[in-house]
């Protein structure tokens, strides 16, 4: 594997939020971002991991256009993915662990820092509200299997199947084949959902759900609900969000060490290059091992990286919504 070319003159991209010296435009006209800084968007401002996040941003925008606060519009962003049966790894249609169950995990963040989580639940569509509400009504953060189930029970969330006829089948093809290693982590079957609204009153917060590595152990559960690891807002600095193997992410604390090195005077953009090579250094073999961070600060500004080429995430504020691939440290 070569390290990324780093484009050397500048280049501005007509219709692309890009700024800057490393910009460059691919086959499936996607602005890429290399280690470019975007310009300070207009508040308010949501932004979401990979292509499912354009959908996910448009029913955040509803509440974020209307002066709306940011909870409520990555709570209603997310659960567009954990609704949409033809996504592989988040809530409904997600592949199931190794013994064949769906079990999602999520969680949310305000801007005063209160947060909520649920790990390896069942059954239940929208493990996002379900985390609003652990956060809520409860004096805890995190609420996991059959206890975060007989809670969302009580609250009034519907029993749901979550195992749909072409995840099963899927399942059922991967147990028959000769090779039962694990699978590898990329954009095909690891594509967790983290949003990061800026509302019109400049409040940030946060949200992450999954339904996690496909074949897993059952009861393995990832980063997208450790806050801190998958998600982490400080209203003070800004926001981030991670994807991809959260063994490797919660090693590092991904999500918050992007927020303190915002803290630090680092953009969003330099915050996640940063915590890719952090996670490299910490790895002594990466093969297959993507990573992508997302971040948002205060002012606007917004930033993504990721370990191999593929990371994508959308970006919609008042004059923009658009897809756009992040930089990226190797090619696959």
């Amino acid at each position: 594997m070569s390290r990324r070319k780093f484009l050397k003159k500048s280049v501005f991209t007509a219709g692309s939020l890009i700024l800057g010296s490393c910009v460059e435009v691919n086959s499936k006209n996607h602005t890429v971002l290399l280690g470019a800084t975007m310009p300070v968007l207009k508040k308010p401002i949501v932004i979401a991991t990979w292509n499912h996040g354009l959908a996910a941003n448009k029913a955040a925008w509803e509440i974020l256009k209307n002066n709306g606060p940011a909870l409520d519009a990555v709570e209603k962003g997310v659960r567009v993915s954990e609704s949409d049966e033809n996504n592989r790894s988040v809530g409904l249609g997600g592949l199931p662990d190794k013994n064949g169950m769906v079990t999602l995990d999520a969680c949310i963040m305000n801007h005063e820092n209160e947060c909520g989580a649920v790990g390896c639940l069942t059954d239940i569509e929208h493990p996002i509200s379900v985390a609003r509400k652990v956060m809520e009504d409860t004096p805890h953060v995190m609420l996991v299997g059959q206890g975060a189930y007989d809670f969302a029970i009580e609250k009034g969330f519907p029993k749901v199947d979550l195992l749909t006829a072409e995840a099963k089948l899927e399942w059922e093809n991967w147990k028959a084949s000769e090779d039962l290693k694990k699978p590898a982590i990329n954009c095909e079957n690891h594509d967790t959902i983290g949003m990061l609204a800026m509302d019109a009153e400049g409040n940030i917060s946060g949200a992450c759900t999954t339904s996690g590595w496909a074949y897993k152990l059952h009861g393995r559960i990832g980063d997208s609900p450790i806050i801190g690891a998958g998600l982490f807002v400080d209203n003070e600095v800004g926001g981030a969000c991670a994807t991809g193997m959260g063994e490797a992410v919660i090693r590092i604390a991904g999500s918050a060490t992007v927020v303190e090195l915002m803290r630090h005077g680092k953009s969003p953009q330099e915050a996640c290059e940063i915590a890719v090579k952090r996670i490299m250094n910490k790895h002594k073999n990466m093969e297959g091992l993507q990573v992508g961070f997302l971040a948002m600060n205060n002012k606007g500004e917004v930033g993504a990286y990721s370990v191999y080429a593929g990371f994508n995430y959308a970006v919609t504020s008042v004059d923009n919504h658009e897809l756009i691939d992040a930089g990226y440290e190797m090619e696959w």
